[in-house]
């Protein structure tokens, strides 16, 4: 019987890791009331980008003016006492040089025109306080980004101790939130002491994300953060990778598929995913021998790479694996083997970390 067979080949094969991620802004700034009063208007529309110092809500500014028109007053009145008691100061201190008057009428003025310095500062630490708090009636943007939908609406009443208003999220970069499992890394490391899996210099991987409709993320992106501890809740590793956003293609809460770049595996054996069959005992493919002859062979599988998947034991260089008509054989089956072009595998795909 004629069979389609490929034979093994030892290479180097570059192997993406794959996990799930949860996109997020760069900067979420919860957007609360510094002031209370009644919310009179929003002045952005929610879901849409806004600038930072961008004015969001305007409440109420009729008691924070009021109280500013007060203060500015009584600054009015403390710098009044401080001219006349710099006046009398200036009158006794001759009269005092010339002993027309004792030292304690010159102590006695000299103390008054420091008390009303000192008042003065007091009521101009008033004024700013009150220009501060006339100020924050305006809530404006603290950074630039995209807009929720509002907390509390127009006409409501609300103070210092409430919750948010609005969230804004800074979208540009985007953070990708991922992680990986404590198995993952100790395989990691295990393949990488072992001299089986080669990963990017400096550990430096080139991120991809696709999106939930399999389109790919045209930017690439790096990875900014890896936790250095085990959440014992997950038995995970938290890390984050960082893209430019600048059209705003990715919004923060999208679920994706995050592409670690840049690892090989050293003198791997790729075979197509058609030759494996799986049996009771597990996975197999049939292998030919030098008689023609074919026989069921175990195999241990990781990776998959496209079309191809990854041999971790039970193959060697060398050997002929039957890629078709793979139903119809039986052990010891005479065949006839037409060579087949091994299916390219350098056009590589995800390797799925486990958990």
């Amino acid at each position: 019987m004629p069979v389609g067979v490929v034979s093994t080949v030892a290479k180097d094969v570059p192997v993406p890791f794959e996990f799930v991620g949860q996109t997020a802004g760069s900067r979420e700034v919860e957007v609360r009331a510094r002031v209370g009063g009644i919310l009179l208007k929003r002045a952005y529309t929610e879901g849409k980008s806004v600038k930072q110092g961008d004015l969001l809500f305007q409440i109420d500014p009729a008691q924070f003016q009021a109280a500013l028109d007060q203060a500015q007053g009584a600054l009015k009145v403390e710098e009044a006492q401080r001219a006349r008691t710099r006046q009398d100061y200036d009158r006794i201190l001759p009269l005092f040089k010339e002993n027309a008057v004792s030292q304690k009428d010159r102590d006695d003025a000299a103390a008054a025109y420091q008390s009303a310095q000192a008042s003065v500062a007091a009521a101009q630490a008033r004024v700013k306080e009150a220009q501060i708090n006339l100020g924050y009636t305006r809530v404006t943007a603290p950074i630039s980004g995209m807009t929720s939908k509002e907390v509390r609406s127009e006409g409501s009443l609300v103070s210092t101790g409430d919750g948010s208003l609005t969230k804004i999220s800074q979208i540009d970069p985007m953070y990708v939130n991922f992680s990986f499992s404590d198995n993952d890394l100790l395989a990691f490391r295990r393949d990488e002491q072992s001299g089986k899996l080669k990963l990017p210099e400096d550990r430096r991987f080139e991120v991809s994300v696709k999106l939930s409709d399999g389109s790919s993320y045209a930017k690439s992106g790096r990875l900014n953060f890896t936790d250095n501890l085990i959440d014992p809740s997950t038995g995970t590793i938290r890390a984050r990778a960082e893209f430019a956003n600048p059209d705003g293609e990715l919004l923060p809460g999208q679920f994706v598929r995050v592409f670690l770049n840049g690892a090989k595996r050293v003198n791997a054996i790729l075979i197509p995913q058609r030759a494996v069959l799986t049996s009771q005992q597990g996975k197999m493919v049939w292998v030919v021998d030098a008689k023609n002859t074919v026989a069921p062979r175990p195999v241990t599988l990781g990776a998959e790479v496209g079309d191809q998947v990854l041999v971790e034991t039970g193959l060697k260089p060398g050997e002929r694996v039957v890629i078709d008509n793979i139903i119809k054989l039986r052990p010891g089956a005479p065949v006839k083997p037409e060579a087949l072009k091994p299916e390219a595998a350098e056009a590589s795909a995800p390797a799925k970390a486990n958990g």
